[in-house]
Parts: C-alpha cells; structure tokens; sequence
C-alpha cells in the first residue's frame, strides 16, 4: 500500500510552515522549483500544494526517499508536482537542464561539504538572472557562539558522519559570490535556525 512507503519527519512538519511564509516572498509566481534533497517528500507536498502556481521538482539521491516521495505524490494526487528525479548533488552532471528557483532544506549540514559546493556551482548555471536559492538551517556565523542546542546538533553531526556539521556562513557566501551568487537575505528562523536566499547575478 502506499501508505507502507511514506515516510515523515517530525522537523519537516514542525519547519513547514514557517519555511513557506518565507518561500512566499522568495519564489517567482510561475515555474519550476527544483528541492534538492526532499527526504520525506513532505515539505515539497505542502508547499505545492499552497503554491499551485508553481511546477515543483523534488529530488533526492536515497532510493528509500525517492520511494517516499513518490508514494507522497500518489496519496495527495497533486498535479503540480513532477516524479522525483534521482539527484547527487556532487555529480558532475544533473538530470535537469534549468530551474526557475532551487530550494535545500536542512542539506548543507548534513552532507559532505563537496555536497554544498556542487549545490552552488549548479545554481550558478541553471538558474535564471534573478533567480532565488533558497537555503535552510542552522549555521555558525564568524565569532558567535552556537546556541546549546545547536553545538550538541553539531556535535551529533560529526560523531555521526566527520564530514558533516553546521557550516560557516560566511564560507557559503563566499562560495556562492565565486560562482556568480549574491546573498540577498537572512531571515531568523524558530529553534535557531536561519532561512539563507541567494540571487543569481
């Protein structure tokens, strides 16, 4: 049955919400929306469905969560949402051409560094002039200290996998401007947590 394969999050049922109030402000009226790393699917249901206007692109590199997402788009039978395309981030080549706006929740933390590079590099190719890149989740900026409970997220991070944990700020948006990016805003999030916009220039 479908429902054997859906997975959830509790973070994404919690972050939703908040997350598309931002969204709202960000993503063009039309087009596509490519969402790197959809886990659940559940973020890119919601969102599609309160933003019909717009064509919604999930995609994610775990066999279990393209499974998911594929049985999230059978239940809610949303016909703005596109079949989950099989993505690395990494991968020198991707299996789409162009995107209107590219959203990555809760990715750059928890995926190599090679990961974010490969998520910028790409955004600098196949988003249009003006085009948003919308990021979200915990970072570390310059001097200041992490709140508690995000040293102990990052900390579990790196016992979990050493090549994960919460990023720079600063190192993202240096990285995003080499490729052509501009960060246009950085918007507080709840529990710690920021929403990142970038603008293709």
């Amino acid at each position: 049955m479908v429902s054997d394969i859906r997975r959830s999050s509790p973070a994404a049922l919690r972050n939703r919400q908040p997350i598309l109030e931002v969204l709202r402000t960000v993503l063009p009226p039309t087009g596509i929306v490519l969402e790197l790393a959809s886990g659940s699917g559940e973020h890119v249901i919601h969102f599609a469905s309160a933003l019909p206007t717009l064509t919604w692109q999930p995609s994610d590199p775990s066999v279990e969560a393209l499974a998911s997402i594929g049985a999230w788009i059978a239940a809610e039978k949303l016909n703005n949402v596109l079949q989950p395309l099989d993505l690395d981030a990494t991968a020198e080549t991707w299996p789409i051409d162009r995107a209107d706006a590219m959203i990555a929740i809760n990715m750059v933390h928890i995926s190599p560094w090679a990961a974010t590079l490969g998520l910028l590099r790409r955004a600098g190719i196949l988003l249009p002039i003006g085009g948003p890149l919308f990021l979200y989740g915990p970072y570390q900026r310059g001097d200041e200290a992490l709140a508690p409970s995000n040293a102990a997220f990052d900390a579990d991070l790196r016992a979990r996998n050493p090549a994960w944990g919460l990023r720079y700020l600063e190192d993202v948006t240096r990285e995003a401007e080499a490729v052509g990016l501009q960060l246009d805003r950085v918007v507080a999030m709840p529990a710690n947590n920021l929403s990142v916009i970038f603008v293709r220039t």
